[in-house]
């Protein structure tokens, strides 16, 4: 912005402070414009009176000529006044008749017939908004019940499961025990052989027959012996002991057989009904547990979701605020600088009306006048667009150059 020239710029926030800024701004603007054109005026002057820079002659003819100068300036500021009072009344009374929410201004156009369609649009958005949420719910209900029923299920699996584990158990005990029964069935073939061909050795023995000759004569045996005793009662006695022994060894092994196929059923029997009883329960623990397992998991999912959403949007702010910082910080040094700059014209300016003053007070009769001097200072505004609108605005190089 050169001096006494004003360059727009970008005015990212409006608050009372800069509002205030913006009006000195332009008090300022006024100020360099005369100041601009009094320095002009007087080096055209002070080139004309030679190299010093000094009055010669005319003094009075001088003060007239800035006298006029000065009151003509004075009428074009009021009338630039008076020219910018007129142009904001043009501008409230358009944004009276032609603005916003002036339907019935002097543009004939009447925006009463679209209210009612719009309020009807309004109530079918908040109506399919209330079904879109009944239809969520529903599906939250449907999705509950799903999982009720494949939790359902999956217990239903696990029982059936465990009751094939109990059968191909139960299958195993059995071939245990057919092969028991088996071996057992043998040794009670072997014995009842054993006891037949006992049997058989004492027929043999007490058949009469065996003790004729095997010879076609007769044979005659005279003893005189005492009278012994009668063979036929002691095999018949002993035929009776070994058979009394042979039924005893029978029922022996016979019992002993049912105790060993009656104690491994029952006690198997036992020791399955425990084992299924231990079984159901661990597998009510260990449902209970996955349930627990899966509404834990449910809730630390949503928790760390719910969390993952916040520091989302905590991020997102902190970014917005950083862009906003930047803003401002960047649009601060520039209002600085301008500020600057315009405070230094003040200062010029005020110098130049006072040295104006002790004219015509006739305090100095010569006057030095300062070569012109102009500011040039060069922004560079590094700005990031994306889709068409602003997201970053940044103030990275200010220079100021004065030139002659």
């Amino acid at each position: 912005k050169a001096a006494g020239k004003y360059v727009p710029h970008r005015h990212l926030s409006s608050s009372p402070g800069q509002a205030e800024l913006r009006q000195e701004h332009h008090v300022l603007l006024i100020s360099g414009l005369l100041f601009q054109d009094w320095r002009q005026w007087l080096g055209g002057m002070g080139g004309g009176a030679g190299d010093g820079g000094l009055f010669s002659g005319g003094e009075k003819q001088t003060m007239q000529k800035l006298n006029d100068r000065l009151a003509s300036y004075l009428d074009k500021v009021r009338a630039l006044e008076e020219a910018n009072t007129d142009l904001e009344n043009k501008i409230r009374e358009w944004y009276e008749k032609f603005g916003p929410g002036s339907g019935d201004g002097g543009s004939g156009k009447d925006y009463s017939k679209y209210y009612p369609i719009i309020e009807d649009l309004r109530g079918q958005i908040i109506t399919a908004t209330m079904e879109n949420a009944g239809i969520v719910l529903q599906i939250d209900n449907a999705r509950l019940a799903a999982d009720d029923f494949r939790l359902k299920y999956e217990n239903e699996l696990y029982l059936r499961q465990a009751v094939e584990a109990d059968i191909n158990g139960l299958r195993k005990v059995l071939d245990d025990l057919t092969m028991t029964r088996s071996d057992l069935e043998m040794q009670i073939e072997s014995l009842s052989k054993e006891l037949a061909y006992l049997k058989k050795n004492h027929e043999e023995v007490g058949t009469p027959s065996t003790m004729q000759g095997s010879s076609g004569g007769d044979v005659t045996v005279e003893m005189n012996a005492a009278p012994g005793t009668d063979l036929t009662k002691l095999l018949n006695d002993m035929r009776a002991q070994y058979e009394e022994l042979a039924e005893q060894n029978r029922r022996e092994a016979e019992e002993q057989f049912n105790k060993q196929v009656d104690y491994p059923s029952s006690s198997a029997k036992n020791e399955i009904t425990e084992l299924k009883r231990t079984l159901q329960a661990l597998e009510i623990e260990l449902q209970s547990q996955m349930a627990m397992k899966s509404s834990l998991e449910a809730t630390l999912a949503d928790t760390e979701g719910g969390y993952v959403a916040q520091l989302s949007e905590i991020q997102m702010q902190i970014s917005s605020l950083e862009e906003q910082i930047c803003q401002i910080r960047g649009e601060t040094e520039c209002q600085n600088a301008e500020y600057e700059q315009l405070l230094d014209i003040k200062t010029r300016l005020e110098m130049e009306i006072e040295t104006y003053r002790r004219l015509l007070d006739g305090e100095g009769g010569y006057v030095k006048v300062v070569n012109p001097l102009s500011t040039r200072v060069t922004k560079t505004i590094v700005e990031e667009v994306v889709g068409g609108r602003v997201i970053s605005s940044q103030v990275s190089n200010v220079s100021e150059v004065r030139v002659k």
